[in-house]
């Protein structure tokens, strides 16, 4: 197997000359996540071009801290004079996150589906560089990022970065998911996206919840509410079908470990919300949502399946529209869910492009050019693989 070193931390004597100044032999070892200091990781996440509240240090601290098959990433970063940071991303190996053996960095997988990396807004360009520069350091032929979105600020900051290097990016798959522009007004989103006769049906199944007490729309804000509403939805995630797929996150100490640590963390800065619908005194559904600059990311759902006939993941995200819609800090909300997401799809009508771009770090490289091959049959083997369940499970219902 290619052997590549993680990630170190470069420390640029200038903005204008990122692509030549050598990592410093203090910074020339594998740089763990931790190492970064603190501050100036909160400091970048406030400058950042684009936001990503999945790599805010509160979050990403805490997924490298515990979370099942996701710890001990190491930091890749880009310094204005030494001593500001500007660009900041989440590192692990080719082979760490693609089983393939063979010298590229990957954007860490931070939990939530995005992997932005935070780039200085004042210098974008130089930071995406420095970042770039940072890579080859640490002996990778090319930088892999996955799930970014292709139309932001930050893509195209790389873009430019790598143009000025003759490099070129290249996409390696993309999809479109659901997002809701929340400057809207929240009645109309909701009627033009689901229609007048779904919206009935939708309020008839709520009144019929009501008979088990009235329905109320519920935000826990401060830490202490938002601790306390981290265990209800562990609770109702671990209660239904995430629970059978093994894929709850109270069913891994590792997971349930890092949510409570990242949801109290982000609550202190006011970066989380948990949202819940209960009927009378019964949680019957509860959802993640965290903030970042003018964006919300709504992470993950978890709803009391004795409740399904009602409706109440939809319900709540019919509630959790409208309490966006109604937050003037807030224009986008990402719903960072797969493309055909049968539920948020119809309710939130707005897409983003989402994809995975590998961009070469030298010229005219071969070895970029076989992982850039790799990567490629690896993913149409994932496409065929996803096909053929969905055939499977078409044919399964069909002879039911």
């Amino acid at each position: 197997m290619a052997k590549i070193a993680e990630p170190a931390v470069v420390r640029r004597a200038s903005v204008t000359d990122a692509a030549r100044v050598p990592a410093p032999a203090a910074r020339s070892g594998p740089a763990p996540l931790a190492a970064i200091p603190a501050a100036q990781w909160r400091a970048l996440a406030e400058r950042a071009i684009e936001p990503n509240g999945y790599y805010l240090p509160d979050w990403e601290l805490a997924v490298d801290a515990s979370a099942r098959d996701r710890v001990a990433a190491s930091a890749l970063g880009a310094w204005s004079d030494g001593a500001r940071l500007i660009g900041l991303m989440p590192a692990v190996s080719m082979w760490r996150a693609c089983r393939i053996p063979l010298p590229a960095l990957v954007s860490a997988d931070p939990y939530g589906t995005l992997c932005t990396p935070l780039l200085d807004r004042a210098m974008a360009e130089d930071a995406a560089a420095g970042l770039l520069e940072a890579a080859r350091q640490a002996g990778a032929r090319a930088l892999i990022l996955r799930a970014v979105a292709l139309d932001g600020a930050a893509m195209k900051a790389f873009g430019e970065a790598s143009r000025r290097d003759g490099l070129r990016p290249r996409l390696l798959q993309s999809h479109a998911r659901a997002c809701l522009d929340a400057t809207g007004d929240a009645d109309e989103v909701l009627r033009e996206a689901l229609g007048a006769k779904k919206l009935k049906e939708l309020r008839r199944q709520r009144n019929r919840l009501a008979e088990h007490g009235a329905v109320h729309f519920d935000v826990a804000r401060t830490p202490r509410q938002v601790a306390a509403a981290v265990e209800t939805f562990l609770e109702l995630e671990a209660s239904g079908w995430k629970a059978t797929r093994g894929t709850a996150l109270g069913q891994h100490a590792g997971d349930a470990a890092f949510i409570r640590r990242a949801t109290s963390a982000l609550a202190e800065t006011g970066q989380c919300e948990i949202v819940s619908l209960r009927a009378g005194d019964t949680r019957v559904a509860a959802a993640i949502v965290l903030r970042h600059q003018d964006r919300a990311f709504y992470f993950k759902l978890g709803v009391d399946e004795r409740f399904a006939k009602f409706s109440p993941g939809v319900q709540l995200t019919l509630d959790l529209t409208r309490h966006l819609c109604a937050d003037p800090a807030i224009r986008l909300a990402d719903s960072t869910a797969g493309s055909d997401h049968p539920m948020i799809n119809p309710i939130w009508r707005g897409r983003l492009g989402i994809g995975d771009v590998l961009i070469p770090l030298r010229r005219n490289d071969p070895v970029a050019v076989l992982i850039h091959r790799a990567m490629t049959l690896r993913e149409f083997a994932r496409e065929l693989a996803r096909w053929t369940v969905r055939s499977i499970r078409r044919h399964e219902k069909d002879t039911a």
